[in-house]
């Protein structure tokens, strides 16, 4: 929806969880200046980031949710990403999943922040940015 949003993210393994590291560029800066640079962030269950023309990430599907929880407690949901100047950096610990568990799956950038309340997805608007969750190993080959 935005091709100028790039980034990446990464998942380490840790002690009874995952840290994420987020970078992220090329947020417009009028998204940015409705949202108060605010951006709903969550793993969803598809692995595909295609769909049709009037919902483009439609096949990356709802949160990742395999306790089937309401909304914010979902294992997908994660903090809202700040947008500074267009450009994003963002750690986060999760201990509601392992890097493995989201192999396959997708991360998305939603149009909005998440109101933490709304559900089933805490009202984060349109999905503006989507990426593929994918093994990388060491030598840098995808898997």
């Amino acid at each position: 929806m935005y091709p100028e949003i790039h980034g990446t993210i990464y998942f380490y393994g840790v002690y009874e969880g995952t840290v994420i590291t987020v970078e992220m560029y090329g947020i417009p800066s009028r998204l940015e200046k409705e949202t108060g640079g605010f951006f709903g962030f969550h793993i969803h269950e598809g692995g595909s980031c295609s769909g049709t023309p009037a919902e483009p990430f439609q096949n990356a599907g709802t949160h990742y949710n395999p306790e089937n929880t309401k909304h914010p407690a979902h294992a997908g949901d994660l903090p809202p990403v700040l947008s500074n100047q267009g450009n994003v950096w963002m750690a986060v610990y999760t201990g509601r999943f392992y890097p493995e568990d989201v192999v396959g799956r997708s991360v998305i950038l939603h149009g909005g922040a998440d109101d933490f309340r709304t559900q089933p997805s805490g009202n984060a608007g349109p999905m503006i940015a989507c990426g593929e969750i994918r093994f990388w190993e060491k030598e840098g080959k995808q898997r």
